[in-house]
């Protein structure tokens, strides 16, 4: 006859209960002791298969706390037939996807970043967020035709001017071209990153942390070389850019002023 042993664990030293998650196709999941995220694309009897953004797919097995999801412990666990996923859908950027929606006739007002490649970060985390507002992302070849750009637009109350600068700290040639600025129908703020590549977080990269490089010395090329990257900004920036996937890979630092202008050129006019 087996013999039961109490459980003498103290209830302090007993791992707290996590919540236990249907595995919907869809749900973005990462397995800790490999590292290994991705997308729940099949979840059978005992096991999920989870495919990562380069469409590699692992099988795992369903196993208490054996997920993190948005960084905390999880228990995946079956979805039931016919369930419908239970998380609504978003963007990139975070924010609720409108099913089927349909591009909005562009505004008058625009958005400018310094370049192309603001422009296309901007686009890959905002674009579905920006197509839906009408809002237009266009760069400039250059901070120092902002003054010029600002005036040929002509910023109105129905036709909000929104400039994303970067570098922009006090004592910079950046912030006193922004100031520049002073319509009271343009908004110009800026992230203290010295290029945009530094907006994105290094983990999302694999790196310890962007690296310096001294003053007088090309920064892209001088990031290239200190990362033991072929020095083609160009290459790097397609290597930057395809790590990106959703806001949550990018700083603070920038998320807050993108949003910031969004919100600047899609407000009602004053009446």
């Amino acid at each position: 006859m087996r013999q039961y042993s109490p459980d003498l664990t103290p209830p302090w030293k007993k791992p707290a209960p996590v919540p236990e998650v249907p595995a919907d196709p869809g749900l973005v999941v990462e397995e800790p002791a490999t590292g290994f995220c991705g997308a729940v694309i099949r979840c059978e009897a005992g096991t999920v298969t989870l495919e990562d953004r380069f469409g590699k797919h692992r099988v795992f097995p369903l196993e208490p706390r054996g997920f993190l999801l948005e960084g905390r412990p999880v228990t995946l666990v079956r979805p039931a037939a016919g369930r419908a996923p239970a998380r609504p859908a978003r963007t990139a950027s975070g924010s609720l996807a409108v099913p089927e929606a349909r591009a909005r006739v562009a505004r008058a007002g625009r958005i400018y970043v310094e370049g192309r490649h603001d422009a296309e970060l901007v686009e890959k985390v905002w674009g579905d967020d920006l197509r839906v507002e009408g809002v237009v992302v266009e760069y400039l070849s250059g901070i120092d035709d902002l003054p010029a750009v600002v005036e040929e637009f002509a910023p109105g109350p129905d036709a909000r001017l929104g400039v994303l600068v970067d570098h922009l700290v006090p004592g910079s040639k950046e912030s006193r071209i922004a100031e520049s600025v002073t319509s009271a129908h343009a908004l110009v703020v800026g992230h203290p990153f010295i290029d945009v590549w530094e907006a994105v977080k290094p983990a999302a990269l694999g790196i310890g942390g962007w690296p310096r490089v001294p003053w007088g010395e090309d920064w892209k090329t001088g990031v290239c070389r200190r990362l033991g990257w072929e020095e083609n900004t160009g290459a790097a920036w397609q290597r930057i850019l395809s790590a990106v996937h959703s806001y949550k890979d990018l700083e603070p630092a920038l998320l807050g002023r993108v949003e910031e202008l969004i919100d600047f050129v899609t407000a009602p006019a004053e009446g």
